[in-house]
């Protein structure tokens, strides 16, 4: 399992229905695209951090281990509106304006990979895939991203004690070794994914799949209190984000 989903299971959130921090979580995704970069997109990078490491619980480790990707796509896109290509000035020159849209993305993406964030790391997904089928996702879609979600693990498993076996058999020592390790691993992983893939397909018939996975959801009620307190927050944030960008002005 990976360390975002096992956070996720263990969460203090855990019990709560999916559409609650999905109001919170998507709605903090949502302020950090429309609401301006400064001071907008900084309040909600704030908010989401104080919630994640607060009442989510969320551990700054593990939230660390999953945000640094994210943010090193969000800066890497920052960084190409600093400079500009060709013109009068050279080949390589600054972008007139470059370092305050640069800023302005930066601010944008990382509050709203925050966002997301904060719906990932307190919602599993064992619990949020069946409910879709109620909010109109066709059944046999729901069901096939099941099975690849369940397998996923399974086969990240029997890669990593391939490529244990591998090291164990000095299949690394060298460059030369390592790429025909490589090679290896892609195919044992090709033929045990079809052969897991074929096993399965032989239990579901035989226990009279009749087109449906029937998985067993934990019980869990919106909760009216938390929704509206998330609206309020999210008001909130875009009432004092008008104000402080007339102030500011």
């Amino acid at each position: 399992m990976l360390p975002i989903d096992a956070a996720a299971h263990s969460s203090r959130w855990r019990r709560r229905h999916p559409v609650d921090k999905a109001v919170l979580g998507l709605g903090l995704t949502v302020l950090a695209v429309c609401l301006p970069p400064w001071p907008g997109a900084a309040l909600v990078l704030l908010t989401a951090l104080t919630v994640l490491l607060g009442p989510a619980g969320v551990p700054p480790r593990k939230l660390w281990r999953a945000y640094r990707v994210p943010l090193g796509f969000c800066v890497t896109g920052a960084l190409t509106l600093i400079v500009q290509l060709g013109g009068p000035e050279g080949f390589v020159t600054l972008a007139d304006g470059g370092p305050a849209r640069a800023g302005g993305l930066l601010l944008r993406t990382s509050a709203a990979s925050l966002g997301v964030l904060l719906f990932a790391f307190t919602t599993p997904m064992s619990d949020l895939l069946p409910r879709l089928v109620k909010a109109g996702v066709p059944a046999p879609v729901v069901d096939v991203a099941l099975v690849m979600y369940r397998m996923s693990f399974l086969l990240l498993d029997s890669m990593s004690r391939i490529r244990q076996a591998q090291a164990a058999r000095l299949g690394h020592t060298t460059r030369a070794a390592t790429w025909r390790s490589l090679g290896g691993l892609g195919a044992t992983a090709f033929v045990r994914a079809f052969d897991r893939a074929t096993r399965l397909q032989a239990g579901l018939a035989g226990r009279g799949y009749d087109g449906t996975l029937r998985v067993l959801v934990p019980e869990a009620r919106i909760s009216r209190s938390f929704v509206a307190a998330s609206a309020a927050l999210l008001t909130g944030l875009a009432a004092l984000t008008l104000v402080l960008e007339r102030l500011l002005r």
